[in-house]
Protein backbone atom coordinates (compact mmCIF):
# COMPACT_ATOMS: atom_id res chain seq x y z
CA UNK A 1 0.00 0.00 0.00
CA UNK A 2 2.84 2.39 0.81
CA UNK A 3 4.26 1.81 -2.67
CA UNK A 4 1.02 2.86 -4.35
CA UNK A 5 0.27 5.79 -2.09
CA UNK A 6 3.75 7.26 -1.87
CA UNK A 7 6.47 5.93 -4.13
CA UNK A 8 4.39 5.18 -7.21
CA UNK A 9 2.72 8.57 -7.05
CA UNK A 10 6.12 10.25 -6.87
CA UNK A 11 7.55 8.16 -9.71
CA UNK A 12 4.56 8.70 -11.97
CA UNK A 13 4.91 12.48 -11.53
CA UNK A 14 8.57 12.62 -12.61
CA UNK A 15 9.35 14.59 -15.73
CA UNK A 16 5.88 16.04 -15.82
CA UNK A 17 4.43 12.54 -15.91
CA UNK A 18 6.68 11.29 -18.74
CA UNK A 19 6.88 7.48 -18.26
CA UNK A 20 10.31 7.21 -19.87
CA UNK A 21 11.75 9.80 -17.48
CA UNK A 22 10.29 7.82 -14.57
CA UNK A 23 11.78 4.63 -15.95
CA UNK A 24 15.23 6.10 -16.42
CA UNK A 25 15.33 7.67 -12.96
CA UNK A 26 14.12 4.43 -11.40
CA UNK A 27 16.84 2.51 -13.21
CA UNK A 28 19.44 5.04 -12.11
CA UNK A 29 18.32 4.69 -8.49
CA UNK A 30 18.36 0.89 -8.65
CA UNK A 31 21.80 0.96 -10.28
CA UNK A 32 23.13 2.97 -7.34
CA UNK A 33 21.32 0.74 -4.88
CA UNK A 34 22.86 -2.37 -6.42
CA UNK A 35 26.32 -1.09 -5.42
CA UNK A 36 25.41 -0.78 -1.72
CA UNK A 37 25.82 -4.23 -0.22
CA UNK A 38 24.13 -3.55 3.14
CA UNK A 39 21.07 -2.19 1.33
CA UNK A 40 20.95 -5.20 -0.97
CA UNK A 41 21.27 -7.58 1.98
CA UNK A 42 18.50 -5.77 3.85
CA UNK A 43 16.14 -5.96 0.92
CA UNK A 44 16.88 -9.67 0.49
CA UNK A 45 15.76 -10.26 4.07
CA UNK A 46 12.44 -8.55 3.35
CA UNK A 47 11.69 -9.72 -0.19
CA UNK A 48 13.96 -12.72 -0.81
CA UNK A 49 12.76 -16.24 -1.63
CA UNK A 50 14.38 -19.65 -1.25
CA UNK A 51 11.93 -21.86 -3.11
CA UNK A 52 13.71 -24.03 -5.69
CA UNK A 53 12.22 -24.89 -9.07
CA UNK A 54 14.16 -26.66 -11.81
CA UNK A 55 12.97 -25.80 -15.33
CA UNK A 56 14.74 -26.75 -18.59
CA UNK A 57 17.71 -27.88 -16.50
CA UNK A 58 18.15 -24.56 -14.67
CA UNK A 59 17.53 -24.19 -10.92
CA UNK A 60 15.45 -21.11 -10.08
CA UNK A 61 15.17 -19.80 -6.47
CA UNK A 62 11.62 -18.65 -7.15
CA UNK A 63 9.09 -18.73 -9.98
CA UNK A 64 8.83 -14.95 -10.46
CA UNK A 65 11.17 -13.36 -12.99
CA UNK A 66 11.74 -9.86 -14.28
CA UNK A 67 10.69 -9.68 -17.92
CA UNK A 68 12.92 -8.31 -20.65
CA UNK A 69 12.59 -4.60 -21.33
CA UNK A 70 12.93 -3.30 -17.78
CA UNK A 71 16.72 -3.55 -17.50
CA UNK A 72 17.76 -3.82 -21.13
CA UNK A 73 21.48 -3.26 -20.58
CA UNK A 74 21.85 -5.06 -17.25
CA UNK A 75 22.53 -1.89 -15.27
CA UNK A 76 20.92 -2.92 -11.96
CA UNK A 77 21.33 -6.67 -11.96
CA UNK A 78 22.20 -7.11 -8.29
CA UNK A 79 19.12 -5.16 -7.21
CA UNK A 80 16.51 -7.44 -8.77
CA UNK A 81 17.18 -10.60 -6.71
CA UNK A 82 17.09 -8.41 -3.59
CA UNK A 83 13.54 -7.44 -4.56
CA UNK A 84 12.49 -11.09 -4.64
CA UNK A 85 12.94 -11.99 -8.28
CA UNK A 86 14.03 -15.60 -8.83
CA UNK A 87 15.50 -14.80 -12.24
CA UNK A 88 16.15 -11.79 -14.44
CA UNK A 89 15.91 -11.41 -18.19
CA UNK A 90 17.91 -8.58 -19.74
CA UNK A 91 17.53 -7.11 -23.21
CA UNK A 92 16.19 -7.26 -25.72
CA UNK A 93 19.75 -6.72 -26.94
CA UNK A 94 20.82 -6.45 -30.57
CA UNK A 95 24.09 -6.98 -32.41
CA UNK A 96 24.42 -3.27 -33.18
CA UNK A 97 23.95 -0.49 -30.60
CA UNK A 98 20.81 1.47 -31.44
CA UNK A 99 18.92 4.42 -29.96
CA UNK A 100 15.47 2.98 -30.61
CA UNK A 101 12.51 4.87 -31.98
CA UNK A 102 11.98 8.63 -31.56
CA UNK A 103 10.36 9.87 -28.36
CA UNK A 104 7.69 9.96 -27.12
CA UNK A 105 7.64 6.18 -27.24
CA UNK A 106 6.33 5.05 -23.85
CA UNK A 107 2.76 5.73 -22.68
CA UNK A 108 1.03 4.98 -19.41
CA UNK A 109 -2.68 4.08 -19.35
CA UNK A 110 -3.51 4.31 -15.63
CA UNK A 111 -7.24 3.61 -15.78
CA UNK A 112 -6.53 0.36 -17.67
CA UNK A 113 -3.36 -0.44 -15.72
CA UNK A 114 -1.53 -0.81 -18.99
CA UNK A 115 1.47 0.52 -20.90
CA UNK A 116 2.02 1.09 -24.60
CA UNK A 117 5.61 1.10 -25.80
CA UNK A 118 7.28 1.53 -29.14
CA UNK A 119 10.81 1.73 -27.74
CA UNK A 120 12.35 -0.16 -30.66
CA UNK A 121 15.04 -2.21 -28.87
CA UNK A 122 17.01 0.77 -27.59
CA UNK A 123 20.21 -0.76 -26.17
CA UNK A 124 23.99 -0.40 -26.13
CA UNK A 125 24.56 -3.56 -28.17
CA UNK A 126 25.61 -7.13 -27.49
CA UNK A 127 29.31 -6.38 -27.07
CA UNK A 128 28.65 -3.69 -24.45
CA UNK A 129 26.36 -6.00 -22.49
CA UNK A 130 28.96 -8.77 -22.63
CA UNK A 131 31.60 -6.41 -21.25
CA UNK A 132 29.31 -5.34 -18.39
CA UNK A 133 28.47 -8.94 -17.50
CA UNK A 134 32.15 -9.94 -17.54
CA UNK A 135 32.91 -7.21 -15.04
CA UNK A 136 29.92 -7.97 -12.85
CA UNK A 137 30.34 -11.69 -12.34
CA UNK A 138 27.55 -13.96 -11.05
CA UNK A 139 24.22 -12.24 -10.41
CA UNK A 140 23.00 -14.71 -7.80
CA UNK A 141 19.95 -15.89 -9.77
CA UNK A 142 19.62 -17.30 -13.29
CA UNK A 143 20.15 -14.72 -16.00
CA UNK A 144 18.18 -14.83 -19.21
CA UNK A 145 19.28 -12.81 -22.22
CA UNK A 146 16.74 -11.75 -24.83
CA UNK A 147 18.23 -11.27 -28.29
CA UNK A 148 16.59 -9.56 -31.24
CA UNK A 149 17.28 -8.22 -34.73
CA UNK A 150 19.04 -4.90 -35.21
CA UNK A 151 16.88 -2.38 -37.04
CA UNK A 152 19.64 -1.69 -39.59
CA UNK A 153 19.92 -5.37 -40.46
CA UNK A 154 17.79 -6.51 -43.42
CA UNK A 155 15.40 -9.32 -42.57
CA UNK A 156 17.22 -11.62 -44.99
CA UNK A 157 20.36 -11.21 -42.86
CA UNK A 158 18.59 -11.71 -39.53
CA UNK A 159 20.08 -15.14 -38.83
CA UNK A 160 23.64 -13.82 -38.85
CA UNK A 161 22.56 -10.87 -36.69
CA UNK A 162 21.08 -13.10 -33.98
CA UNK A 163 24.02 -15.50 -34.20
CA UNK A 164 26.49 -12.68 -33.53
CA UNK A 165 24.65 -11.70 -30.34
CA UNK A 166 24.44 -15.31 -29.19
CA UNK A 167 28.19 -15.74 -29.66
CA UNK A 168 29.03 -12.50 -27.89
CA UNK A 169 26.86 -13.28 -24.86
CA UNK A 170 26.90 -17.06 -24.67
CA UNK A 171 29.25 -17.31 -21.70
CA UNK A 172 27.03 -15.07 -19.57
CA UNK A 173 23.46 -16.32 -20.01
CA UNK A 174 21.74 -19.18 -18.24
CA UNK A 175 19.17 -19.19 -21.05
CA UNK A 176 18.57 -17.19 -24.22
CA UNK A 177 15.22 -15.86 -25.41
CA UNK A 178 14.83 -15.51 -29.16
CA UNK A 179 12.63 -12.44 -29.55
CA UNK A 180 10.77 -12.62 -32.85
CA UNK A 181 7.58 -11.05 -31.58
CA UNK A 182 8.13 -7.38 -30.74
CA UNK A 183 5.85 -5.18 -32.85
CA UNK A 184 8.30 -2.27 -32.82
CA UNK A 185 11.03 -3.46 -35.23
CA UNK A 186 9.97 -3.55 -38.89
CA UNK A 187 9.76 -7.09 -40.25
CA UNK A 188 10.57 -8.77 -36.95
CA UNK A 189 7.25 -10.51 -36.41
CA UNK A 190 7.58 -12.08 -39.85
CA UNK A 191 10.33 -14.22 -38.34
CA UNK A 192 7.56 -16.12 -36.51
CA UNK A 193 6.47 -17.59 -39.86
CA UNK A 194 7.34 -21.26 -39.94
CA UNK A 195 9.99 -21.20 -42.69
CA UNK A 196 11.79 -18.11 -41.37
CA UNK A 197 11.67 -19.32 -37.78
CA UNK A 198 12.91 -22.76 -38.79
CA UNK A 199 16.00 -21.26 -40.43
CA UNK A 200 16.69 -18.99 -37.46
CA UNK A 201 16.18 -21.53 -34.68
CA UNK A 202 18.04 -24.25 -36.58
CA UNK A 203 21.12 -22.07 -36.89
CA UNK A 204 21.01 -20.80 -33.31
CA UNK A 205 20.66 -24.35 -31.98
CA UNK A 206 23.60 -25.48 -34.13
CA UNK A 207 25.68 -22.55 -32.92
CA UNK A 208 24.71 -23.19 -29.30
CA UNK A 209 25.90 -26.79 -29.53
CA UNK A 210 29.24 -25.62 -30.94
CA UNK A 211 29.65 -22.94 -28.27
CA UNK A 212 28.87 -25.47 -25.54
CA UNK A 213 32.06 -27.32 -26.53
CA UNK A 214 30.73 -30.79 -25.82
CA UNK A 215 28.76 -29.86 -22.72
CA UNK A 216 25.01 -29.31 -22.55
CA UNK A 217 24.05 -26.29 -24.66
CA UNK A 218 22.39 -23.27 -23.08
CA UNK A 219 18.58 -23.47 -23.25
CA UNK A 220 17.03 -21.53 -26.11
CA UNK A 221 13.48 -20.21 -25.74
CA UNK A 222 11.21 -18.61 -28.33
CA UNK A 223 9.12 -15.59 -27.33
CA UNK A 224 5.81 -15.42 -29.18
CA UNK A 225 3.20 -12.75 -29.79
CA UNK A 226 -0.29 -12.95 -28.31
CA UNK A 227 -1.71 -11.94 -31.68
CA UNK A 228 -0.85 -15.23 -33.40
CA UNK A 229 -3.69 -17.57 -34.35
CA UNK A 230 -3.78 -21.04 -32.82
CA UNK A 231 -2.65 -22.46 -36.14
CA UNK A 232 0.34 -20.12 -36.28
CA UNK A 233 1.27 -20.98 -32.68
CA UNK A 234 1.07 -24.68 -33.55
CA UNK A 235 3.50 -24.08 -36.42
CA UNK A 236 5.89 -22.28 -34.06
CA UNK A 237 5.68 -25.20 -31.65
CA UNK A 238 6.52 -27.65 -34.42
CA UNK A 239 9.67 -25.68 -35.20
CA UNK A 240 10.51 -25.72 -31.49
CA UNK A 241 10.11 -29.50 -31.42
CA UNK A 242 12.20 -29.97 -34.56
CA UNK A 243 15.16 -28.04 -33.14
CA UNK A 244 15.14 -28.94 -29.43
CA UNK A 245 13.98 -25.53 -28.23
CA UNK A 246 13.91 -25.65 -24.43
CA UNK A 247 10.80 -23.57 -23.87
CA UNK A 248 8.42 -20.82 -24.92
CA UNK A 249 7.82 -17.37 -23.46
CA UNK A 250 4.16 -16.47 -23.81
CA UNK A 251 3.56 -13.67 -24.49
CA UNK A 252 5.01 -10.45 -25.82
CA UNK A 253 2.99 -7.23 -26.12
CA UNK A 254 -0.13 -7.04 -28.27
CA UNK A 255 -1.19 -4.78 -31.11
CA UNK A 256 -4.79 -5.20 -29.97
CA UNK A 257 -6.57 -2.66 -27.81
CA UNK A 258 -9.34 -4.77 -26.31
CA UNK A 259 -10.24 -4.11 -22.69
CA UNK A 260 -9.07 -0.51 -22.41
CA UNK A 261 -10.95 1.83 -20.10
CA UNK A 262 -12.82 4.71 -21.74
CA UNK A 263 -10.49 7.18 -20.01
CA UNK A 264 -7.57 5.70 -21.94
CA UNK A 265 -9.12 5.80 -25.41
CA UNK A 266 -6.98 8.67 -26.70
CA UNK A 267 -3.67 7.29 -25.40
CA UNK A 268 -4.72 3.84 -26.53
CA UNK A 269 -4.59 5.06 -30.13
CA UNK A 270 -0.82 5.43 -29.89
CA UNK A 271 1.17 2.97 -32.00
CA UNK A 272 3.12 0.25 -30.21
CA UNK A 273 2.72 -2.88 -28.15
CA UNK A 274 0.25 -2.95 -25.27
CA UNK A 275 1.12 -4.67 -22.00
CA UNK A 276 -0.64 -4.88 -18.66
CA UNK A 277 -3.96 -5.99 -17.22
CA UNK A 278 -5.91 -6.01 -20.54
CA UNK A 279 -3.53 -8.69 -21.82
CA UNK A 280 -4.07 -11.11 -18.92
CA UNK A 281 -6.79 -13.32 -20.41
CA UNK A 282 -5.15 -13.65 -23.82
CA UNK A 283 -1.72 -14.40 -22.37
CA UNK A 284 -3.20 -17.09 -20.15
CA UNK A 285 -5.14 -18.55 -23.09
CA UNK A 286 -1.93 -18.78 -25.14
CA UNK A 287 -0.16 -20.50 -22.24
CA UNK A 288 -3.02 -22.99 -21.94
CA UNK A 289 -2.96 -23.66 -25.69
CA UNK A 290 0.80 -24.25 -25.73
CA UNK A 291 0.53 -26.58 -22.72
CA UNK A 292 -2.27 -28.58 -24.35
CA UNK A 293 -0.63 -28.66 -27.78
CA UNK A 294 2.64 -29.98 -26.36
CA UNK A 295 1.11 -32.27 -23.77
CA UNK A 296 2.79 -30.22 -21.04
CA UNK A 297 6.22 -31.33 -22.24
CA UNK A 298 7.49 -27.90 -23.30
CA UNK A 299 8.23 -25.53 -20.40
CA UNK A 300 6.46 -22.18 -20.59
CA UNK A 301 7.30 -18.83 -19.04
CA UNK A 302 3.97 -17.05 -18.69
CA UNK A 303 3.95 -13.27 -18.90
CA UNK A 304 1.21 -10.74 -19.46
CA UNK A 305 -1.19 -8.94 -17.16
CA UNK A 306 -0.13 -10.42 -13.82
CA UNK A 307 -1.08 -7.93 -11.11
CA UNK A 308 -1.67 -10.11 -8.05
CA UNK A 309 -0.90 -13.52 -6.58
CA UNK A 310 -4.12 -14.97 -7.96
CA UNK A 311 -3.16 -13.92 -11.48
CA UNK A 312 0.21 -15.63 -11.12
CA UNK A 313 -1.35 -18.81 -9.74
CA UNK A 314 -3.86 -18.88 -12.59
CA UNK A 315 -1.01 -18.55 -15.06
CA UNK A 316 0.79 -21.46 -13.41
CA UNK A 317 -2.42 -23.49 -13.38
CA UNK A 318 -2.80 -22.81 -17.11
CA UNK A 319 0.51 -24.56 -17.70
CA UNK A 320 3.31 -22.10 -17.04
CA UNK A 321 6.35 -23.31 -15.12
CA UNK A 322 7.56 -19.77 -14.38
CA UNK A 323 6.07 -16.29 -14.63
CA UNK A 324 7.49 -12.87 -15.44
CA UNK A 325 6.46 -9.36 -14.47
CA UNK A 326 6.85 -6.00 -16.14
CA UNK A 327 3.79 -3.76 -16.17
CA UNK A 328 2.36 -5.34 -13.03
CA UNK A 329 5.62 -4.52 -11.28
CA UNK A 330 5.43 -0.91 -12.47
CA UNK A 331 1.94 -0.48 -11.02
CA UNK A 332 2.23 -2.69 -7.91
CA UNK A 333 5.93 -2.51 -7.02
CA UNK A 334 8.10 -4.98 -5.07
CA UNK A 335 5.24 -6.06 -2.76
CA UNK A 336 3.72 -7.86 -5.77
CA UNK A 337 6.79 -10.09 -6.08
CA UNK A 338 6.63 -10.94 -2.38
CA UNK A 339 2.90 -11.72 -2.51
CA UNK A 340 3.35 -14.11 -5.43
CA UNK A 341 6.32 -15.84 -3.83
CA UNK A 342 4.38 -16.35 -0.60
CA UNK A 343 1.33 -17.69 -2.45
CA UNK A 344 3.44 -20.18 -4.39
CA UNK A 345 5.25 -21.27 -1.22
CA UNK A 346 1.92 -21.73 0.57
CA UNK A 347 0.87 -24.21 -2.08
Amino acid sequence: MAYKQLLRRALFSLGGGDPEVAHERTMAGLTRLARVRPAVSGLRRVFGTRERHTVFGVSFPGVVGLAAGMDKDGRALRAWPALGFGFVEVGTVTRHPQPGNPAPRLFRLPASEAIINRMGFNNAGAEALAARLRGLGPVGVPLGISIGKSKVTPVEEAVADYRHSLRALYAHGDYFAINVSSPNTPGLRGLQDAAALDALVSELHRESVILAGGGPPRPLLVKIAPDLTDRAIAEVLQVCADHQVAGVIATNTTLGRDGLAAADTATGAEAGGLSGRPLADRARDVVAFVAKETGGRLPIIGVGGIFDADGALRMLDAGASLVQLYTGFVFEGPPLVRRINRAVAAR
